[in-house]
C-alpha cells in the first residue's frame, strides 16, 4: 500500500505575519540550513558504506529537512527541542556544527556525545537541544518534562517533542499526552509522519490511518496537521501550536506529512521492496522541501541558480571538512567509559561522596 498523496492548500501563507517581516537573507538561510542537513547525511552515508568508519545505525533524514529548519527558525530562549534516533538534522538545525556531529558518529572524543552516543544520540544542552534518543516513543514523556520545567520555573516557552508516525501506538506516549493536557503543560508533540513504520505502512500499523493527529481529541488536546514541504504554511501553523503552549501552557498534538528517501536505517535494505521506487522518486521530483523552498525564493527574486549551486557546494565541502576532523579526532579511552554516568560524580558534588545521588534519607 502506497503513502496516500498529500493535500495541497490554495491558501497564501506568505503574506501571514510570521512570515512577511522575513527578510531575504532570512529566507536563503532557510534554504542554507536544509542544504546542509542534505549533504551532511549524504556524506555521512558514503562513509557508513564503506564500513570502516561508521557503527551501528544511521538514520537518514533526506526529505524531511524542512521540519527541523522550520522548528530551530522559530524558537525562542526558553524553548527547547528533543527528537528520536533520526537526530542529525535537528541538532545541525539548532546550530551544533558539523565537525561535533561527524565526530560523535566515527565514536570520537570530540562528537557531541564524546563518542558514546553514534548516530542516535546527538545532545547539545547549551543550545537546549536534548537528544536524539534509541527507544520508540521513550523520548515523548521526557518532552514533557522539560514542558513542565518551563511551566515550574515560570518561562515563557515550551518543548518541540518530536516522534515518528510509528510511535504513536507507544503507551508512554499516550500516557504523555493524558498528563499534557491534565496538567496545561506547554509541549507541543510533532509527529514527523512519513508514512512508514519502519517497514509498514500507515494504514497497516495505525487504527486511525487518515489523521494521526485527531487522536488528541481523545485528550481534550488541540491538534492540527500541515504538509512539511510548504515552508511558509509550516511556520505559520507550527508557530500558532508553540505560541499556544507559550501564551496559555496549552499542549498541542502537531502532525506534519512528510517523506524519507531511504529506508528506515541504512541497514534497512528492503526499503524499495515495501514501496515502489516510482513513489520515491514521485516525491524527490515533485515534493522535495529543498527544491521546492528554492523554486519560491527564486520566483520571488532572493535566489537564483548560481547562488543555489554555490550553497550546495559550500555544504559539501563543510561535511567533507567534517570528515576530516573526525578522522584526526582520537578515540575514547577505556578510562573513559566511567565518565559522564552520574553528574555528581564528575563534579565531585557532597552528594557523590555520600553516594546518595536521588534521594534523601
Amino acid at each position: 500500500m502506497a503513502k496516500p498523496e498529500r493535500k495541497q492548500s490554495k491558501k497564501d501563507f506568505s503574506k501571514d505575519p510570521i512570515n512577511k517581516d522575513l527578510t531575504p537573507d532570512q529566507k536563503i538561510a532557510l534554504f542554507r540550513d536544509m542544504e546542509r542537513i542534505r549533504r551532511f547525511e549524504i556524506v555521512s552515508l558514503a562513509e557508513y558504506q564503506k564500513g570502516v568508519n561508521i557503527g551501528g545505525f544511521l538514520h537518514l533524514y533526506n526529505g524531511q529537512e524542512s521540519i527541523a529548519v522550520v522548528s530551530a527558525s522559530l524558537m525562542g530562549d526558553h524553548d527547547h527541542m528533543i527528537t528520536a534516533y533520526r537526530d542529525h538534522g535537528h541538532a545541525l538545525s539548532v546550530g551544533m556544527n558539523m565537525n561535533e556531529c561527524m565526530a560523535e558518529l566515527f565514536g570520537k572524543i570530540d562528537g557531541c556525545s564524546k563518542g558514546k552516543g553514534g548516530s542516535m544520540h546527538f545532545f547539545a544542552p547549551d543550545k537546549n537541544y536534548w537528544g536524539g534518543h534509541g527507544i520508540v516513543g521513550g523520548q515523548t514523556p521526557l518532552g514533557l518534562g522539560l514542558a513542565f520545567g518551563v511551566k515550574y520555573l515560570e518561562q515563557e516557552g515550551c518543548c518541540l517533542c518530536y516522534l515518528g508516525d510509528g510511535a504513536i501506538n507507544q503507551g508512554a506516549f499516550h500516557e504523555a499526552l493524558n498528563m499534557a493536557s491534565l496538567m496545561d503543560i506547554p509541549v507541543v508533540f510533532v509527529i514527523e509522519n512519513n508514512g512508514y513504520s519502519m517497514g509498514t505502512t500507515q494504514q497497516r500499523s495505525s487504527s486511525a490511518p487518515e489523521i494521526l493527529a485527531q487522536r488528541a481529541e481523545g485528550y481534550n488536546m488541540a491538534w492540527d496537521v500541515v504538509n512539511g514541504e510548504n515552508i511558509y504554511e509550516l511556520r505559520v501553523k507550527l508557530n500558532a501550536a508553540m505560541e499556544r503552549a507559550r501564551k496559555e501552557c496549552k499542549p498541542t498534538l502537531f502532525e506534519i506529512d512528510t517523506y524519507r528517501y531511504y529506508g528506515h536505517s541504512v541497514a534497512d535494505a528492503n526499503h524499495k521492496k515495501y514501496r515502489e521506487a516510482s513513489e520515491i522518486e514521485q516525491y524527490q521530483h515533485e515534493h522535495d522541501p529543498i527544491t521546492t523552498w528554492k523554486n519560491v525564493l527564486i520566483k520571488e527574486g532572493h535566489l537564483n541558480e548560481d547562488l543555489a549551486k554555490q550553497i550546495q557546494k559550500e555544504a559539501t565541502k563543510e561535511a567533507k571538512d567534517a570528515v576530516k576532523f573526525a578522522l584526526a579526532s582520537p578515540a575514547p579511552t577505556v578510562e573513559d567509559i566511567s565518565k559522564d554516568i552520574y553528574w555528581e560524580v564528575d563534579n565531585n558534588t557532597e552528594a557523590s561522596k555520600q553516594g546518595r545521588y536521588f534521594f534523601n534519607d
